[in-house]
């Protein structure tokens, strides 16, 4: 029989008014991986940041391996044997990436740190299990990708201590991953599992969630509202499962390319980048291999690196944010918090980022209100963003979940200024990341409605499935190192996923190499 070494009861977690959690019970079993599922805001995240003790349940208990776990303390969930890969980073950015995932390992009374041992241990785990970084570099200075990558090895690291997980959280683990890097760690979980580890598998990519986990849990509004074993699953019932409605998927229309509205000019021995009305050219890749310097460059944020001007519709345009957005580019940034949005701002205001000072929405230097309220009222009610029922347009961005904010940004980007003219290229750079698959599906639409509209879609993105299901072209970019835009039909998932890599794929068919912006 299984031996059970998780058991969650009646676990309930409020804030205000909020029930995050409302009764949950769940079991995990040795050697199990029990998948945890729901769309955001359905209370994953707080419930497992209650099991690693970042949080105190209002009520319910907590036994690991049959033995009462404490509440709110995260050192006891790891003398437990409980370990867990975050999705938002737990890293200090002033230190070192050794020195991350160090924090913890060793005792304050130890005379001495064995940094040589851990910088030799932490290059072997990084390089079983693809997840390439630079012990020595500074956290903050890495990509989003990057910083993912150094949580994900902190739960691998093992270095003289006793903290060796033998419950392992990982939530969205393979979210910057090649899919051959995917296809490695799915095969050391497997490992892990027939030695007995348990798993508890966090994830959007229900084609992964099928085929590593045993069980399937969904949450919706904070209940547990569905439990089923994976066999008996298929991401159309797990889909429906976590929304609460059959999930259409986005539907591309065929329609004719129009005119090149984008042009990214060569550097030294580079690939240009051209992009047509009603085309998506997706940029696939690795984090942290140039792609936020290629979204800069075709947002006005500085300069292609090698040299020249990137044209809309024909024109050169001065590297400058303004005459982007005036020309007819919108933007979809990577981080939506820290980039897409001033979460202290109202949404009103969040709606106007980009052009507050149009003549539409201001005057002589002041705001006018009326208008500019009207613009955003009719981007969320266009967008559906939810979450403004009780403050209205007042509430502040912040105060809205992942997918919501994602809505206002994508409304803010497609909906244009006052003139209500619509965008002519939509850079969009990681548009679903984090999302859950009513959110996805949701996005993907608009972008390919906004193509059958006449605009030109970059994406950039690391999700392959995103990929192949939106893109006419793609290029790969590794390194600093663009390939050449090719059709869609021409690449196949084993070629897309070494070219991320940095094999084949990443030279032209001349033989020479193309560098991004």
């Amino acid at each position: 029989m299984a031996d059970t070494v998780l058991r969650l009861q009646g676990i309930t977690k409020r804030f205000g008014s909020l029930v995050a959690n409302d009764g949950i019970s769940l079991a995990l079993e040795r050697g199990e991986v029990l998948a945890l599922l729901g769309e955001n805001g359905a209370g994953k995240s707080t419930l497992v940041s209650i099991l690693f003790g970042h949080y105190v349940a209002d009520a319910g208990t907590i036994e690991v391996f049959g033995r009462a776990l404490p509440p709110g303390q995260p050192r006891a969930a790891l003398a437990a044997g409980i370990g867990m890969v975050h999705q938002h980073f737990t890293l200090a950015d002033n230190l070192s990436v050794l020195d991350n995932v160090l924090l913890g390992t060793e005792p304050l009374w130890r005379p001495s740190s064995a940094r040589a041992a851990a910088r030799a241990t932490l290059r072997d785990t990084a390089a079983r299990f693809g997840l390439a970084v630079d012990p020595d570099a500074r956290v903050g200075e890495l990509s989003v990708g990057e910083r993912q990558r150094v949580e994900i090895l902190k739960a691998l690291f093992e270095h003289g201590t006793k903290r060796g997980a033998r419950i392992l959280i990982l939530d969205e683990p393979t979210a910057v991953l090649t899919p051959q890097e995917s296809e490695s760690l799915f095969a050391t979980l497997g490992r892990m599992v027939a030695e007995g580890l348990s798993i508890i598998f966090i994830s959007h990519k229900l084609d992964e969630v099928l085929r590593v986990s045993h069980r399937i849990a969904v949450l919706r509004g904070g209940r547990l509202v569905a439990e089923l074993p994976a066999a008996d699953a298929d991401t159309a019932l797990i889909a429906e499962a976590m929304v609460g409605r059959r999930v259409a998927p986005a539907v591309k229309r065929a329609y004719a390319l129009g005119e090149v509205v984008c042009e990214l000019p060569a550097g030294p021995g580079s690939s240009s980048l051209q992009v047509r009305a009603g085309e998506v050219v997706a940029i696939a890749g690795v984090a942290g291999n140039g792609q936020q310097a290629l979204a800069g460059a075709l947002c006005g944020e500085h300069a292609p690196a090698g040299g020249g001007a990137v044209k809309v519709r024909g024109q050169p345009l001065p590297a400058r944010p303004r005459a982007f957005v005036r020309a007819g580019v919108a933007r979809v940034p990577e981080d939506r918090q820290a980039v897409g949005l001033v979460g202290e701002l109202p949404v009103w205001e969040n709606a106007l980022l980009e052009r507050y000072a149009e003549p539409a929405f201001a005057r002589l230097g002041l705001r006018r209100r009326a208008p500019a309220q009207a613009h955003a009222r009719a981007i969320v009610e266009r967008f559906d963003v939810r979450g403004t029922e009780a403050a209205g347009l007042a509430t502040p961005a912040a105060a809205l979940s992942g997918g919501n904010q994602q809505k206002l940004i994508l409304g803010r980007a497609l909906t244009g200024g006052g003139d209500g003219r619509p965008p002519t290229l939509i850079v969009a750079d990681q548009p679903t990341w984090g999302l859950d698959v009513g959110a996805v599906a949701y996005v993907h639409q608009q972008l390919l409605d906004a193509c059958a509209a006449g605009a030109g879609v970059v994406l950039i993105s690391e999700d392959l499935d995103e990929i192949f299901a939106l893109a006419d072209r793609i290029a790969v970019i590794h390194a600093g190192v663009l390939t050449e835009a090719r059709p869609a039909r021409e690449w196949t998932l084993a070629a897309i996923g070494l070219a991320m890599a940095g094999g084949g794929g990443s030279v032209r068919p001349s033989g020479e190499t193309a560098h991004a912006a």
